[in-house]
């Protein structure tokens, strides 16, 4: 694939033969080259990880505390105040990722990690959910700048044939470390006792658990490896979100990408919908501890993680796009299947809630990472930062937009009532996605 054509096919590449060699799809790789990509990456994943697990673990403790209060309405409102920074800040992110080494990047965002994790630990010993918010939105930030960032470094490190694979196992890794978070969250908060000040064990158990990953997630950064801006020369982009959208519509020339875009869109705007009735279905709905409550999305997170591990062997080349409908009318059918989980006897009822967010997890990972492969690997060198940046606006447009649906979904009708509900709009989406991965060639 040249360098700078956007256009060109993507998961190909010929490497010059080494002395040894493993074959990624119908692609040769030397080992000694994916070893050496492996440990300039370590540092980089790492960082991510413990930004992941923090990140997870103290959004679901502040929104089982929500929840719990009889306030489920805050869960969308932190959802839209963590998401806003990606919309307000995407073109200075990606302009960042291209113009300064990825590594500069990487540590300036730690710092701003402690930054929000203090300021979080303080709202949540105090109760003060104004605190709390601010936390929610300069982690945003954070994450923001992180993105593309990382997202951006594969394709520099690994040779495309192999940005699936490596895809693959980020998102198990990634997928350990939400879920961990979303775990521990449950389990700390259910912690009795009174600590310090007269202030809950969970909640200052929390609290140092935040600060203490922050702080380590600072030291790792330092390691994270020193390579060249992809492009020194980038201009700021002054006008901000409509930068993003130029940058967006530029996407239109070439019609594989755009469409990938729009379907990677539609994935985390069910996911985030589905994360935000799965809380008030365990907990109000069908009564569950915290505890349980997070298990469902411990259940649906192992889900994800498998079914991108799965994908990311299975799936490879240029027809990578033939999985997006069928898991897509998949993973309708499964939501619309929650329905019926109210009517079945009360001594299988938490199996099968069990078992269909394990179902939803897997589906949606099955789809989510030969996409984001894709994604990451189509545009030019001196873009992918760009290209990311203006991805995650829209993501987290959706993502933003599903914190608004969940609140008045949570309103008018039951959490399994709800899957129904979108499950059938999802549907419909999916069998359009089908229809057009079909109608389009690279």
């Amino acid at each position: 694939m040249p360098q700078g054509s956007s256009q060109a096919a993507s998961f190909k590449l010929v490497l010059p033969t080494e002395k040894r060699m493993r074959t990624i799809g119908s692609i040769p790789c030397a080992d000694d080259q994916l070893r050496e990509a492996r440990g300039k990456f370590a540092c980089m994943a790492s960082a991510y990880f413990l930004g992941v697990f923090n990140d997870n673990f103290f959004k679901q403790a502040a929104m089982m505390l929500a929840v719990a209060a009889g306030r489920s309405e805050l869960q969308g409102y932190a959802l839209m105040a963590f998401t806003l920074p990606f919309l307000l800040f995407a073109a200075p992110a990606g302009w960042c990722a291209d113009r300064f080494s990825k590594r500069r990047v990487v540590i300036a965002s730690k710092w701003i990690e402690l930054a929000a994790m203090t300021l979080g630990a303080a709202g949540l010993v105090m109760g003060n959910w104004v605190l709390m918010f601010g936390m929610l939105l300069t982690m945003g930030l954070q994450a923001a700048f992180f993105s593309p960032a990382l997202n951006g470094s594969l394709p520099e490190l690994y040779p495309e044939s192999y940005v699936p694979r490596a895809n693959g196992f980020l998102r198990v890794l990634i997928t350990v470390g939400i879920l961990s978070g979303i775990g521990m969250a449950g389990l700390l908060l259910d912690r009795p006792g009174k600590g310090w000040w007269g202030i809950e064990v969970g909640h200052l158990l929390v609290a140092g658990t935040v600060i203490g990953v922050a702080l380590i997630g600072v030291l790792v950064s330092y390691g994270v490896v020193q390579r060249p801006a992809a492009d020194p020369a980038a201009r700021f982009p002054w006008a901000g979100p409509l930068h993003t959208v130029k940058d967006l519509l530029a996407t239109g020339k070439d019609p594989l990408l755009a469409l990938s875009i729009g379907a990677n869109v539609f994935v985390w705007f069910i996911g985030s919908l589905q994360i935000l009735l799965i809380n008030p279905m365990g907990l109000q709905q069908f009564h569950l501890t915290k505890s349980l409550t997070s298990g469902l999305l411990v259940s649906q997170l192992v889900g994800l993680g498998l079914g991108g591990l799965l994908s990311s062997r299975l799936v490879h080349g240029a027809r990578w796009h033939r999985v997006v409908g069928p898991l897509g009318i998949g993973l309708s059918l499964t939501m619309m299947g929650m329905v019926t989980v109210p009517q079945w006897p009360v001594t299988v009822q938490l199996p099968l809630l069990f078992a269909g967010v394990f179902l939803l997890g897997m589906l949606g990972g099955g789809i989510l990472v030969p996409m984001e492969s894709f994604l990451q690997v189509r545009p030019a060198r001196e873009r992918k930062g760009a290209v990311w940046a203006a991805a995650n606006f829209v993501v987290f447009g959706g993502i933003l937009l599903s914190g608004l649906v969940a609140n008045q979904l949570n309103i008018r009708w039951a959490p399994t009532q709800s899957f129904g509900i979108i499950g059938s709009a999802s549907l419909l989406v999916s069998v359009l996605l089908l229809l057009l991965y079909r109608r389009e060639r690279i």
